[in-house]
């Protein structure tokens, strides 16, 4: 199993950015997992930082891809090169030896999506792979001792899925995975702006307007942004100014199906554990938890105390990393040969 070496680290497959996490150094990397390729030859020409900046930009046969789509992979190759450019960058090619690499992937992932992450995951230089479920790791990573036998609830909204789970003794009781994330929030800025302003605007300006005045709660002040596009009507640019409480008519429709769905897991809770998690809270973590208000939104609709985790961003990715530890340290495995002894 996982003896820890140097290289041991966790990586946080995710559909908007990866982040790598080595034992000893903390999250070493953070990039957009985005790829820009040539169509005429299908050659790489850069990944990550760099090929999210061309996002929107590129001339007909320069493409920017994400070959992560809703937290699982939609293109094998490209996903493959991409981990093998990061797991380069993260530990410099000079380690003579292969890294042991824990991956997380979203609960709700169906066995043939496992495989193909383990995969590309071997093919990209790993000597050894385990899998690990992103709830859990999240749990890990927000600094949770999840080997009590207690409930905790955790809301992981990354840019492709947010994962919901209650963890008991180092697994989830109750699960969901659902589709909605970060990229619907841009999603349904796009499409509002257009609606109601006739102006076509690209992903990372929506992503610009969610993270400085997206609310899913009422602010208490009220904000404004300067929005450059393209008219509709006219073909021409135009910069409109959008307010928050603007924002707040275009994410109610996405945040309301993170509320339902946070709703079904508590309904399928059993009752020990709902009455912990009455006692603990909901601990949020992912990029889409910065959100504006989405704390207060949870907290009214279900009467539980929510908040954020300490570094919502990198939560998934420490954990990743820690789980090793867990799971071959001071874990479970610990208590489990305490109980052996016995016999």
């Amino acid at each position: 199993m996982f003896g820890l070496s140097s290289c041991d680290m966790g990586i946080d497959l995710g559909t908007a950015s990866i982040l790598v996490y080595i034992k000893g150094k903390g999250v070493v990397l953070k990039e957009p997992s985005v790829v820009a390729l040539d169509k005429d030859n299908d050659k790489i020409l850069a990944i990550g930082e760099d090929a999210r900046l061309m996002i929107g930009k590129t001339p007909g046969n320069i493409v920017a891809v994400r070959p992560l789509r809703q937290g699982v992979i939609s293109d094998y190759t490209t996903t493959e090169k991409m981990i093998k450019y990061f797991i380069n960058k993260a530990i410099g090619k000079k380690t003579l030896r292969k890294p042991r690499i824990a991956v997380c992937i979203p609960s709700g992932a169906t066995e043939v999506e496992k495989k193909a992450v383990e995969d590309a995951t071997y093919q990209a230089g790993a000597r050894e792979v385990s899998i690990i479920e992103e709830p859990v790791a999240a749990a890990i990573g927000a600094g949770i001792d999840i080997s009590k036998p207690c409930g905790n609830m955790i809301v992981d909204i990354g840019g492709g899925t947010t994962d919901i789970a209650v963890i008991s003794l180092g697994g989830p009781v109750v699960s969901t995975s659902l589709k909605t994330a970060g990229d619907d929030f841009d999603e349904a800025i796009v499409r509002f702006m257009r609606k109601k302003h006739n102006l076509l605007i690209g992903d990372r300006t929506a992503e610009e307007i969610k993270i400085e005045i997206g609310a899913a709660y009422k602010r208490p002040e009220l904000l404004t942004m300067e929005v450059r596009g393209r008219n509709l009507v006219t073909g021409l640019p135009k910069t409109i100014v959008v307010t928050s409480d603007e924002t707040l008519d275009a994410l109610s429709e996405t945040c309301v199906q993170i509320v339902d769905a946070v709703h079904s897991v508590l309904e399928k809770t059993p009752p020990e554990l709902a009455a912990d998690i009455y006692e603990r809270g909901i601990v949020l973590t992912g990029g889409g938890s910065l959100l504006s208000g989405l704390d207060t939104l949870l907290q009214e609709k279900t009467g539980i105390n929510t908040y954020i985790a300490d570094d919502p961003l990198t939560a998934v990715a420490v954990g990743t990393g820690k789980f090793i530890e867990f799971q071959h340290g001071d874990g479970i495995d610990e208590k489990q040969r305490e109980l052996d002894n016995l016999k």
